[in-house]
């Protein structure tokens, strides 16, 4: 981009020609309009976007966007996405993965890009099953599933996607619901703005193998009481009457109803993921309902250096204080062995 240029699009305009086919009803295609909807209002032109994805049911999205795309093996989209956005950092790139794909083959790359801070958004879609391999446990399957590889319930705790992005030293975490375009959408733009690793946890549901997992929190029924979106400096408030809220007692987030006890929305903690302390982003992230709502919208969100810009600065500065310019330098500095 130069100067104060601009460009404008709809959502349409990253609509690929393929067809689309994930099965009826799964969640996947609400993610795919709302990161159609969210790119249409960056601003960025369409041949900076590249989608990265690796193997698995969401994995089929880089096909549905009309931008670079690299449909890559099983658990290598991270390492992907990080050869492409330090090759030309200029790219905004987007990491499409599952909770099998990422966090079991891909677990090591995972963790390493989210530590290294490098400038890609990863939407990672938790629909706590393995689908396209048809119904097996993943690193996410709630303890007890009953699955074609756990037929008398999986005996393995499960990863929490928020814990282990701000235990790898993540920058940006956020967590939405696949049926809330709205919510989605402006996330992926706060992701697209933010400077270095951006992990985005969608709660998605896969209608065939593991259908109606995230009901207790998303049902439209019951969902006002037992989720709370989080919104940069305002109280920590929920309920269907608005009327619920979080405080903290001694070390532990405690649920409190406005108006009982002496409690007024006053006393509700206020949210800042801008807070570089860890603590309380980590304790919203791990919030599981019946003790308490789960956390949606962006849970953390800190400043910090960008691997890519670090790396660019680093070989600048070599270059203009090292007599070594190119391989034939280094040949000939007398810093290389011998071969005897």
């Amino acid at each position: 981009m130069t100067g104060l240029q601009t460009y404008q699009y709809t959502p349409k305009d990253f609509k690929s020609d393929q067809e689309v086919r994930w099965c009826p009803g799964c969640g996947d295609h609400a993610v795919l309009n709302a990161v159609q909807k969210a790119l249409s209002e960056l601003g960025i032109p369409k041949e900076k976007f590249v989608f990265i994805s690796g193997i698995g049911c969401s994995s089929r999205f880089p096909y549905y966007m009309d931008t670079y795309g690299f449909h890559g093996i099983h658990g290598r989209a991270s390492a992907i996405a990080s050869g492409v956005k330090i090759a030309n950092p200029d790219l905004s790139v987007w990491q499409i993965t599952g909770d099998g794909d990422a966090l079991a083959i891909g677990g090591n790359h995972f963790i390493h890009v989210i530590r290294r801070n490098i400038d890609v958004n990863i939407i990672l879609f938790n629909n706590e099953i393995y689908g396209l391999t048809k119904g097996q446990y993943s690193p996410t399957s709630e303890k007890g599933l009953v699955t074609k590889t756990s037929p008398f319930g999986t005996i393995e705790e499960p990863f929490s996607v928020g814990e282990l992005v701000i235990g790898a030293r993540g920058k940006f975490f956020a967590r939405s619901v696949d049926a809330n375009v709205t919510l989605s959408t402006q996330i992926y733009i706060d992701a697209a703005k933010h400077k270095g690793t951006s992990v985005i946890e969608v709660l998605q549901n896969c209608v065939i193998f593991n259908d109606g997992i995230h009901d207790k929190v998303t049902n439209r029924d019951i969902r006002d009481d037992r989720t709370l979106i989080l919104r940069q400096g305002e109280p920590m408030i929920f309920g269907k009457n608005n009327d619920k809220g979080l405080i903290l007692e001694g070390l532990k987030l405690k649920v409190v109803t406005v108006g009982i006890n002496g409690i007024t929305e006053k006393d509700l903690l206020i949210h800042d993921a801008t807070e570089p302390n860890p603590g309380i982003h980590y304790m919203l992230a791990n919030m599981k309902y019946p003790e308490y709502p789960v956390a949606l919208g962006v849970i953390r969100s800190v400043p910090g250096n960008s691997y890519e810009t670090d790396l660019g600065e680093q070989i600048k500065r070599v270059q203009n204080d090292s007599k070594i310019k190119c391989m034939d330098n280094l040949m000939h500095s007398g810093s290389t062995w011998k071969v005897k």
